[in-house]
């Protein structure tokens, strides 16, 4: 058995996102900072993002089911969509204060990263091949 990039990017993802999700759960209070005010009930929402984060990674390692992978890549691909305003927010936050926070250097490469890691496991799960050759469609 050979290992493939893809399954090297899925092991990766899944130890990163894994990681993050028990982050969430385990130290809430940094999350819980960043969440926009129009979210309703950050606590909760810091929670669920933890433990989508946690299955993504789960579903994404798991070896067994193919279509179970794809979920997962989907639903991760859709969760880095879907955070892309906290990020956003948090930036705004850091700027806001007198030392600059973590600066423009951290969080300009950080949104610019953002539709990378919504391709990212797409690709990992095999849905897309690009931007390299398409994945031929069955008939």
């Amino acid at each position: 058995m050979t290992i493939t990039g893809r399954a090297v990017s899925r092991s990766l993802l899944g130890v990163i996102y894994a990681a993050a999700g028990v982050l969430h759960l385990a130290h809430p209070a940094p999350f819980v900072a960043i969440v926009p005010r129009w979210v309703p009930h950050p606590d909760l929402t810091v929670m669920l993002t933890g433990i989508a984060e946690i299955a993504g990674a789960a579903g994404l390692l798991q070896p067994w089911s193919p279509r179970l992978r794809i979920a997962a890549a989907w639903g991760l691909a859709l969760y880095a969509l879907c955070v892309w305003p906290a990020n956003a927010q948090h930036m705004v936050n850091d700027m806001a204060r007198p030392d600059h926070g973590l600066g423009l250097a951290y969080h300009v490469p950080r949104l610019l990263l953002q539709p990378v890691l919504i391709w990212w496991p797409l690709w990992a799960a095999g849905i897309t091949n690009w931007p390299w050759k398409p994945i031929p469609r069955r008939a």
